[in-house]
């Protein structure tokens, strides 16, 4: 009876490409303004409907919905970002995110006026983040992308969604009402 043999490259370490490591990001719209959100860190995308509101939240959380069986609060991100609160239109969905705190995954939505593609991008493509001049917290912003002469800029999304900043926001509205 005859075994196999190894291969013969198994004991050797696997041999290093030039390949760079490449990140995706799925863009979105909110407005006239491109913004990208890492991958990793969503979830679904689904058709905007069925949201119910809760009295006496801030306006930023517009309400929550039933994702199988599960409470997820959805937050308007345009107004997160200091604007006005996001017009229902046909485009509108709701990105469900996953975002990690103390430990825990915790699943919230985020309204958008559309989401257009999934961009792969090389780390060497990503710009660092404005010190000035941006529409929103620097905090907010990851990196930029220049993509086709259009300026995507990419958000810190446990920033962004900082569950305990909106805790802390949800809590200072509740007392002064």
């Amino acid at each position: 009876m005859s075994f196999p043999q190894p291969y013969a490259g198994a004991s050797r370490a696997p041999a290093q490409t030039d390949t760079p490591l490449t990140q995706q990001f799925l863009t979105l719209t909110l407005g006239d303004e491109l913004f990208a959100l890492p991958i990793e860190h969503i979830r679904e995308i689904i058709e905007f409907g069925g949201l119910t509101a809760i009295p006496m939240m801030p306006i930023f959380l517009r309400g929550v919905i039933n994702l199988r069986g599960a409470v997820v609060p959805v937050l308007d991100l345009a107004v997160r970002f200091g604007r006005e609160q996001t017009t229902i239109a046909r485009r509108t969905c709701i990105i469900i995110v996953e975002v990690e705190q103390d430990g825990t995954t915790q699943l919230l939505g985020i309204i958008v006026d559309a989401v257009n593609a999934v961009l792969t991008v090389e780390p060497r493509q990503v710009e660092p983040r404005p010190a000035f001049g941006a529409r929103i917290r620097a905090d907010f912003i990851a990196g930029i992308l220049n993509q086709n002469e259009q300026f995507i800029v990419i958000l810190e999304i446990q920033q962004v969604l900082s569950v305990s900043e909106i805790a802390d926001l949800i809590g200072v509205s509740a007392q002064a009402e």
